[in-house]
């Protein structure tokens, strides 16, 4: 029985497949937006982990030097014959590649490709030429280094490994060491750090270094987005799956009458669902994945520009992404069928076949009252929530509450629309227009969601792109930035300054751990190019003037924020040394405190932190005279950084950072348009029994076709006039809400009307694309189809 039951189910997809072809289409496309982006995630997270398995990131302590400069070769010796377990690692760069040297005796078992005892050949690796570990990738990049080159997967991105005297040699860097891993056992009997190297520092793990938790913030927010665009595609497939249900009720009738069980049916329905949801959710799979590769190069720069996290640049066909689509295609698909299923489960043995039931009229009191208490849900969380997860419960409130409000809205501006009408066809119109948003209200919602996210993430983006530009203005004052390799080539550097430059900065700089989070302590020299560029977020009166005197500090938003800081509130930056807050200013893109000090007092606090990094003013006039100078003094062009080239690198970093949340809005308005085309190539036929009179009293074919068409528009043009505020209110969250727990600062929010004006044009254009067709059907309807209606009339 039930497979003569699941063939009549299934003969309604063969009588209607354009139906079929809906809720397919819908549903593989919302699996490929999600999808996609759990792509990307995965592909990242994977990154980081082969990044700390291969160098031990976060799970051991580390030795550096307090300036942050090299570590001499005699001094780790010292450190050995004084008892302390350390190994050795070297890093730098060779034409973009990240070059490690490790020793791979002393290193901590799990570390590196090559240890005592392993399958490798570690005589090889410590061969005089050597040997460097690495991606195929990343191998095909590197130059010929007179090392023999192997391959192996499981070394983090972008990334080579080698001995560390083949490292020194390639990096020439002869006699070097960038840091110490500390070993988790090491000697009762060793003597203190401070006694055999007092200018080295010991960092605890994880400190400061675990990247995986820098990002978490930007990878919440693709799989915001992905859900998003998942949650518009999911309205394509309920009104798929519930035209399909409201057309099957004589076929339900007359299996119920027929002696089949409730239970069996339903059954046997979800069994169905079931089958259509894995077809989808592979071809949604497949979709996604080239999605991901297409996205995934810029994700990596995005991540390497703001995080320093190299990214795989190819994508992985990894379980725990294909399969989470699979299951989201299966959950979207129950959760899209089950107030069809539950209706069909209270629905009377002999119920009456209800074929308009789908587009009749219904109260829309319920559904109004649940889109008013979300929106009041959203404001609660907005004025008291607290916490990543309440913004974005926050925002699923607010657009599912925006989106459920839609509906009655329209049909009440309909109505009153109605009124002024004078004209038999301008009555039928609207009221015609009125009693399709039912039918279409799925759609729409779709729609309006799409316009929002579009209005949302525009007004975010284009309001970080002002702030953000205005930032590296303030930020790059000084006309050239050099970076001296060592204390005597920064006093050569000095005696350029003094002779070709109207002012020298040093950018001194120190890590610490300042009101409960690690933060970089900066020096600023009491000069003019802080004065005249730098704003502030709040500041007691004459900061700057106050902070030369050596009466407080300045602190970045983020810390301000964190650490729940206030004016006057007092912070320790050094054993012994704490100072009142004097100011707050913006610093975006950096996901760590900063604290600034008056050049003097940074040097009291640290004085073994060597300036090695200035800022030079000059005339602009000068630039390149004073460029020239420093090449002639022996300072090589690759430590000289102008202002301008800066800016560029910042603002392409910045550029590429949005573009995937700039495609998932375009993929999201076209599965929006998608979802109008299908709603009303499935309402066409059942629409008939509705124009067939109108036809008849006089109206062409071809007049019904063109009010069809602007019955389209309208319906649009309503919705993104609603979307328009919706969208505000999410750019508004976006800004002030989940960019603050998500990054630590706040950005102001601009408007852009002629951005939502082109937005508004490309959505009405959307629309009467996805409207042609249908109107085009209809003006070639045959007159016979029309005076059928008349025929079979009900």
């Amino acid at each position: 029985m039930s497979r003569v039951i699941l063939s009549a189910l299934l003969s309604h997809w063969r009588r209607n497949p354009l139906q079929l072809i809906t809720l397919l289409a819908g549903l593989a496309l919302a699996t490929a937006l999600w999808s996609g982006v759990q792509a990307i995630n995965a592909e990242a997270r994977a990154s980081y982990d082969a990044a700390a398995a291969t160098l031990g990131d976060g799970q051991y302590a580390q030795i550096t030097a307090r300036d942050g400069g090299a570590i001499p070769q005699e001094t780790y010796v010292a450190l050995r014959r004084a008892g302390w377990t350390v190994s050795p690692v070297i890093e730098g760069r060779i034409d973009g590649v990240r070059l490690i040297g490790l020793e791979p005796l002393t290193t901590p078992g799990g570390l590196g490709p090559v240890r005592a005892g392993g399958e490798a050949d570690l005589g090889a690796f410590l061969s005089g030429s050597g040997q460097v570990f690495a991606r195929s990738d990343t191998l095909a990049r590197l130059p010929d280094l007179a090392a023999k080159p192997v391959t192996a997967p499981d070394v983090a991105p972008n990334t080579a490994l080698t001995d560390i005297g083949v490292a020194q040699r390639l990096l020439d860097r002869e006699g070097q060491i960038d840091r110490l891993i500390v070993l988790p056992d090491q000697p009762l009997t060793q003597r203190p750090l401070s006694d055999i190297a007092p200018d080295l520092i010991r960092s605890a793990p994880q400190e400061g270094g675990d990247v995986a938790r820098l990002t978490d913030s930007f990878h919440l927010n693709l799989t915001a987005f992905g859900l998003l665009s998942f949650a518009v595609g999911l309205f394509i497939v309920q009104g798929a799956i519930g035209l399909a249900f409201e057309q099957r009720r004589p076929m339900v009738r007359t299996l119920r009458a027929l002696g089949v069980p409730l239970r069996r049916l339903i059954l046997l329905m979800a069994v169905e669902l079931a089958l259509l949801a894995l077809l989808a959710g592979g071809i949604g799979v497949a979709l996604g994945y080239l999605i991901a590769a297409a996205l995934l190069p810029d994700v990596a720069a995005t991540l390497r520009g703001l995080y320093g996290a190299d990214v795989a640049g190819q994508l992985s066909l990894r379980p725990v992404w294909w399969l989470s689509g699979l299951g989201i295609a299966l959950g979207g698909t129950a959760l899209a069928a089950s107030g069809a299923l539950w209706s069909l489960a209270r629905m009377p043995l002999l119920s009456g076949a209800q074929p308009r039931a789908l587009m009749m009229a219904r109260s829309g009191t319920g559904q109004a009252t649940v889109a008013v208490l979300l929106l009041l849900v959203s404001g609660a969380l907005a004025l008291w929530g607290d916490g990543l997860l309440a913004g974005f419960a926050m925002l699923g409130a607010l657009l599912i509450g925006g989106a459920l409000a839609l509906p009655p809205l329209l049909g009440l501006v309909l109505r009153w629309a109605e009124t002024p009408a004078r004209s038999a066809t301008a009555e039928w119109f609207w009221a015609d227009t009125r009693q399709q948003v039912p039918g279409l209200s799925l759609a729409l919602m779709a729609f309006l969601l799409a316009m929002a996210a579009n209005v949302g993430v525009s007004t975010m983006v284009s309001s970080f792109r002002l702030t953000f530009t205005g930032f590296l203005d303030q930020r790059l004052a000084s006309e050239l930035y050099v970076r001296a390799a060592d204390a005597a080539q920064a006093e050569v550097i000095r005696e350029v300054a003094r002779d070709h430059a109207d002012a020298l900065l040093p950018l001194l700089s120190t890590e610490r751990q300042v009101a409960g989070m690690p933060a970089k302590v900066y020096a600023a020299r009491d000069h003019a190019t802080y004065r005249d560029n730098w704003q502030f977020l709040d500041a007691v009166s004459n900061p700057w003037d106050r902070l030369a005197r050596g009466e407080g500090v300045l602190i970045n938003e983020q810390m301000f924020r964190r650490s729940d800081l206030s004016l006057g509130d007092e912070v320790t930056i050094a054993p012994g040394t704490r100072m009142a807050v004097l100011g707050i200013y913006g610093d975006y893109g950096n996901p760590i405190g900063q604290v600034i000090v008056t050049e003097p007092l940074f040097r009291d606090l640290y004085p073994e932190v060597v300036a090695l990094r200035f800022g030079l003013r000059s005339d602009p006039g000068q630039v390149a005279a004073l460029r020239e100078a420093l090449k002639e003094a022996g300072v090589p062009q690759a430590a000289i950084t102008d202002q301008a080239a800066l800016k560029r690198m910042s603002l392409a970093v910045f550029e590429r950072t949005f573009t995937v949340t700039t495609a998932l809005n375009v993929l999201t308005l076209a599965v929006a348009g998608f979802a109008i085309l299908m709603s009303l190539l499935t309402l066409a036929a059942m629409r008939l029994p509705q124009l067939a009179p109108v036809w008849s009293l006089g109206l062409t074919r071809r007049s019904l076709a063109r009010l069809d068409l602007l019955r389209a528009v309208v319906l649009a043009a309503l919705t993104a006039a609603l979307a328009l505020p919706l969208g505000l209110a999410l750019a508004w969250a976006l800004l002030a809400v989940v960019n603050v727990e998500a990054f630590g600062w706040r950005l102001p929010m601009y408007l852009f009307p002629l951005d939502y004006l082109r937005l508004t044009g490309l959505a009405l254009l959307a629309a009467a694309l996805a409207a042609s067709w249908p109107a085009w059907r209809l003006s070639r309807t045959p007159p016979a189809q029309l005076l059928g209606v008349f025929r079979n009339e009900r």
